[in-house]
């Protein structure tokens, strides 16, 4: 039997409606969110920058203002020292600096200052430049401890290494000696000299040594020519730092100096501060003269100073 199979008939005029592509929630969400990004991503530098400046400028102020103020305050005539608040003043009186000059012995306390600065920063570069070297080059059990060591200083205030420095120079005769003054400072800048220095040196490679040495130098000889020529924003830094910690220094000179013709510009300025006779003015002036030589060291030795900071935690 045959099956038949009735067949309707198609209208070819009829066609199927074309639907348009559903796009996905998530991507108009996306666009929306990118042209959102886009439009804000200007603005949100623009504050990022007002930000940041603005930060640097409240630093900056709050760091300069004491001593533009004391500068200000040491060109102010003694009677309206407390009576004018204002942060322009002209024109400026120089009393105070005529009156320390002439009861005090500031130039005496200038050059012990300065001779124990240069002093500090001589035997600081030189010390710690060969222990250094020595660390960062030769092979030797311990080398990293003993470094780190000699930082164990830092661990401790002031007061606390001068009293058993005094009874130590009591007994061998450097009491009340520029010598033992010199020695104090080097205990506390020599360390820090050695540690900025071999984090330097480890930095630096060691193939231009070798260089040195195939054309006929001697290891010294490739330090003193090669090494140390390289090495001059390191050394700078160094400098810098030996030269504040003696330059500033007044725990040690306070307790270790006790003539005045030996005293150092920080305990001199302290003996105008008397019981009964405040010398503001004359105080305020030294202040600013022990701080002008720190003004011209920053000026012409940033560069060095920040690259000096910075070269050690580069790799060779």
């Amino acid at each position: 039997m045959k099956s038949h199979v009735e067949r309707l008939p198609v209208d070819s005029s009829r066609q199927i409606p074309e639907r348009e592509p559903i796009r996905p929630r998530s991507s108009l969400q996306h666009g929306s969110k990118v042209q959102e990004s886009t439009f804000w991503k200007p603005f949100k530098k623009l504050s990022a920058k007002i930000a940041l400046y603005a930060t640097v400028l409240v630093i900056c102020l709050y760091s300069l203002f004491p001593i533009y103020w004391m500068i200000i305050s040491s060109l102010r005539p003694a009677e309206r020292l407390f009576l004018d608040t204002s942060l322009v003043f002209w024109p400026p009186d120089l009393t105070s600096y005529v009156s320390l000059f002439r009861q005090t012995n500031y130039i005496v306390n200038f050059l012990n200052s300065a001779l124990m600065a240069v002093a500090t920063i001589t035997v600081s570069l030189v010390l710690s430049a060969f222990v250094a070297y020595g660390a960062t080059r030769l092979r030797f059990r311990g080398k990293t401890m003993l470094v780190a060591s000699m930082l164990f200083a830092y661990m401790f205030p002031p007061l606390m290494l001068a009293i058993p420095m005094a009874a130590a120079f009591r007994t061998i005769g450097l009491t009340d000696t520029l010598w033992g003054l010199l020695i104090a400072h080097l205990a506390i800048s020599l360390p820090l000299a050695v540690w900025l220095l071999w984090g330097f040196f480890k930095s630096m490679p060691f193939d231009l040594e070798e260089a040195a040495m195939v054309d006929g130098c001697s290891q010294f000889e490739a330090f003193i020519k090669v090494v140390l020529p390289l090495s001059a924003p390191g050394l700078i830094t160094v400098a810098i730092f030996s030269f504040l910690l003696s330059w500033a220094d007044y725990v040690f000179a306070l307790i270790l100096i006790m003539s005045d013709q030996r005293k150092t510009l920080p305990v001199a300025l302290q003996s105008l501060l008397g019981a009964h006779d405040l010398r503001w003015g004359e105080v305020l002036a030294g202040a600013s003269l022990i701080a002008l030589p720190l003004f011209v060291i920053f000026i012409f030795c940033y560069r060095y100073f920040v690259a000096g900071l910075s070269a050690g935690a580069e790799k060779g």
